[in-house]
């Protein structure tokens, strides 16, 4: 195409030329070779153009996205509550995970032994959930801290729940669970771990009747959970909501946990954590620990809590500690805005944390606290004993800020009280009760 109109360009040309040369005297010859040379010029320039944009057009059809979704009902699944769906979903993965794509997940019950969607990945992986996934009800024993259910090593990753539900059946397990004869619970799977996860997003799944903790986060990086449901009732032994520790830049966004041990835990090593607009109960509480219980623990570095109902808990938020440990350090803490509707003990700190009874009582935590502020706390206090600060005769706690606290007790002990012990808190704002005006004991 291009060569014919080439040709006719150049009959063209040369005409004019000889044209004008009969009538200027111009010899015809040269002026001839240089109007063909232009115009082969021009055809190659205009060819190169048509082709160049060609193929770019052909690498945005064959190339615009890096893998086309992947339906796990594709691959396999029932999602008919019964039949187990582990190898379909682990299929769909391996395919996923390779292109950088997403995997679709239909509306349906789906049950899995277990499943470990681990990385790296080509590219981003979203999945995208419709169904909801169900747990053997039957109670094995697994490796220390294994999931049932298992992210692991993925970078931008994105879990969109669309309200699902991971329900680990747990029932059996909590009155199989052995945590206050042996001290360990860790032989139980926990329902979802999300273990060196890095820029990821987590977003609107429920974690029901979990066999142990609900959520683990460790070894994360800038990870943010949002829209989060736990739901399991108090009876349910070391379930604590979620867990995080040894994280950076970990965000808890908007939760409701309801559960049978802490709401929130947060362990050694986490970084730069913001909990907030979390309503927690019942439950334990909001944790920081315990910690010490281990050598080697990381430091707990920033970590802000804030804008949270915490209801008809045991505990409101937390600082706790084993006594005899290893050296540690938890700074950077702030408790913001929570309000305390009838929790038994709404501000503690104990660093004579002993459950069960397996610690070295007697002998001085050597967990320094420091910089803690806990400010803008109101509500009613269960007992009479609302504020509690044990620190370590060791390493006394440093710069503890008591700031706006308002909480009140009805019953007939009397009015709320504060009770201290190895430390002078920093005082500001109206503290309702006064500050420190008994001595604090070991003990609920």
């Amino acid at each position: 195409m291009v060569g014919s109109h080439k040709a006719s360009g150049v009959l063209l040309v040369l005409l004019v030329v000889m044209a004008t040369t009969i009538a200027n005297g111009t010899p015809v010859v040269d002026k001839a070779k240089n109007a063909a040379t232009a115009v082969e010029d021009t055809a190659k320039n205009a060819a190169t153009a048509v082709g160049g944009a060609a193929a770019s057009v052909g690498a945005k059809v064959s190339g615009a996205k890096p893998g086309a979704a992947v339906d796990v009902k594709a691959s396999g699944a029932k999602g008919d509550s019964k039949t187990d769906d582990s190898a379909a979903f682990a299929a769909a993965w391996k395919e996923a995970c390779a292109a950088g794509s997403t995997i679709t997940v239909p509306k349906g019950e789906y049950m899995v032994e277990s499943l470990e969607f681990k990385g790296p990945c080509k590219g981003p992986v979203t999945l995208e959930l419709n169904g909801n996934f169900k747990a053997p009800a039957t109670v094995k024993t697994t490796k220390p801290h294994a999931g049932w259910i298992d992210f692991e090593n993925i970078a931008d990753f994105t879990l969109n729940g669309n309200k699902a539900i991971f329900d680990g059946q747990g029932s059996l397990a909590w009155k199989a669970n052995d945590c206050a004869k042996t001290g360990k619970c860790n032989s139980l799977p926990i329902n979802i771990r999300f273990t060196g996860l890095t820029n990821s997003k987590i977003n609107s799944i429920t974690s029901t009747n979990s066999k142990l903790f609900h959520m683990n986060i460790l070894n994360c990086k800038n990870i943010t959970l949002s829209d989060i449901g736990i739901d399991a009732p108090p009876e349910s032994l070391n379930t604590d909501g979620i867990h995080i520790g040894r994280s950076n830049g970990v965000n808890l966004i908007g939760a409701k946990i309801k559960t049978g041990d802490d709401c929130v835990s947060i362990g050694d090593g986490t970084e730069n954590l913001i909990v907030e607009n979390v309503e927690c109960g019942p439950g334990h509480g909001i944790s920081i620990g315990s910690l010490g219980r281990y050598p080697n623990e990381q430091p707990v570095k920033g970590v802000t809590v804030r804008k949270c109902l915490i209801k008809n808990t045991d505990n409101g938020v937390r600082i706790k500690t084993w006594p005899g440990s290893p050296p540690g350090i938890a700074s950077n803490i702030l408790f913001e805005d929570i309000t305390m509707d009838n929790v038994s003990l709404p501000v503690l700190i104990d660093q004579e944390y002993c459950p069960y009874g397996h610690c070295k009582a007697g002998v001085p935590s050597q967990v320094k606290l420091s910089d803690v502020t806990i400010k803008g706390i109101k509500g009613t206090s269960a007992t009479k004993v609302a504020v509690k600060l044990m620190c370590s005769k060791g390493v006394p706690c440093t710069n503890i800020a008591l700031s706006d606290i308002n909480l009140v007790h009805n019953g007939k002990e009397g009015p709320a009280v504060s009770a201290c012990s190895n430390i002078k808190p920093i005082l500001s704002g109206k503290l309702v009760p006064a500050a420190c005006t008994e001595v604090a004991k070991p003990g609920p």
